[in-house]
Formats: C-alpha cells, structure tokens, sequence
C-alpha cells in the first residue's frame, strides 16, 4: 500500500479572481441557448428549475458556483443548485461568516473573499503578532490607510477584551453551583468577593474563545 503524503497544508479554497472552476462544471458543454433556459428560467417554471437542480447535483464544483455567487451579489439565475430566493437568507448574513480555513489561508497569502467578520479576525490576530499596517495592507490587498484603521479599530477591541477580561462568568455571580474551576476562574479571582454592580453600571462583554489548535494554526501561518 502506498501512502501520499505532502508538507503542503494550505487550505484548498477558490481565490477572488480564480475562474478555473468553470472549466470543471457540469455545465459548460451546454449549448449558450440551452443554458440560459435552463438556469435563468422563468419565475414559474418549475420543471426547468428542476432540471437544472439536477444537474447541478452532479456538479463537481457545485460549491465553488454557490460561494462564486453569494461572494459576488448573484441575485438572477440558478447557481450552485440554489435559485435566488434559496440564497437570500445566506446572502443577508454572508458578512457575519466565521470561516477559520478562510482566516488562516489569508496569512498564508491566499486572495480568497473574506467577511466582515473575518476580516477583523484577521487583522487582530495580525496586530497580536506585531505586524504592520503595510504587512497587513499587503496581506489582505487593502489601501495602506484602511489598513492603518483596521489596525487602530483591532487596538482598541483588544484593549477592550483585555479590561473586562475575567469581569464576568465568575462562579460567586452564578446560582448554578459551578466551581471556580469549571468556570475557569484562577485561585485570585475564586478568593475575592466580588463588588455589588447594578445592572445599569456594564453590559456584559463576551469574551473570544480560541481553541489551542487553531492558536497554534494562525500562528503558524502568521
């Protein structure tokens, strides 16, 4: 038996400008009059959606369709085996996606499309590391001064999560019985009552729960 082996584990992931994927789909022998019949149907023609789906089903880049055009603002049109009202709900929150192949394959210099979300779990980790606001403008293909800012906004949540970090979630604010232990609280802070606070004083401040993998991971590739 033999075994494949390799030291390169970047994530395999479509990038911005990459379009090979289309040499690879289901589709592309159809003819161009049969095609858009077939995936821009009318809005009722439910046997047309249906044949479409069905090849799209076969596809072996059905997922690169689907993320080409939720990444794009696709509204007309069946792609990835999905019409447009399928993808509405996931267009509406593709700004708050956490894909943590994504994040990392960004420090290893891939271009792929990143959220929000993502973006600014890029760019704090980057500041943790000590990188620049040029490494980073580099990194993401971003204009140096929005890299400046992103870096300036990363500052301050970090700042932020450092201040209140611990404040909450102790087992003394609790009635559930946790230890201090289970709540993941150190011996200083289970010895120490904690102060009255009225409700309107804070808000409480979720804190960012990394595992030691992906830790280890972005740091890695950082």
């Amino acid at each position: 038996m033999h075994y494949i082996t390799t030291t390169d584990d970047r994530p395999i992931l479509r990038g911005i400008a990459d379009h090979s994927w289309h040499a690879r789909s289901a589709c592309r022998e159809l003819e161009p009059e049969t095609a858009d019949a077939l995936f821009f149907p009318r809005p009722r023609d439910h046997k047309a959606i249906a044949q479409a789906k069905s090849l799209c089903s076969q596809c072996p880049v059905k997922k690169e369709c689907f993320n080409s055009a939720l990444e794009q603002g696709t509204r007309e049109g069946i792609w990835g085996g999905t019409t447009e009202k399928e993808r509405r709900p996931w267009q509406a929150k593709l700004h708050t996606r956490l894909d943590y192949s994504r994040v990392r394959a960004a420090f290893l210099g891939r271009d792929v499309h990143l959220s929000t979300t993502e973006r600014e779990t890029v760019t704090r980790h980057a500041y943790v590391r000590g990188w620049t606001p040029e490494r980073l403008a580099h990194a993401l293909r971003l204009d140096l001064d929005y890299a400046r800012d992103l870096m300036r906004e990363a500052a301050h949540a970090i700042a932020d999560r450092d201040r209140y970090w611990g404040l909450y979630g102790t087992a003394e604010d609790r009635d559930d019985g946790i230890s201090p232990e289970d709540a993941g609280s150190d011996d200083e802070t289970a010895d120490t009552e904690p102060e009255e606070k009225s409700a309107d004083e804070f808000s409480p401040v979720p804190r960012h729960i990394h595992t030691q993998v992906l830790i280890a991971s972005l740091g890695k590739a950082a």
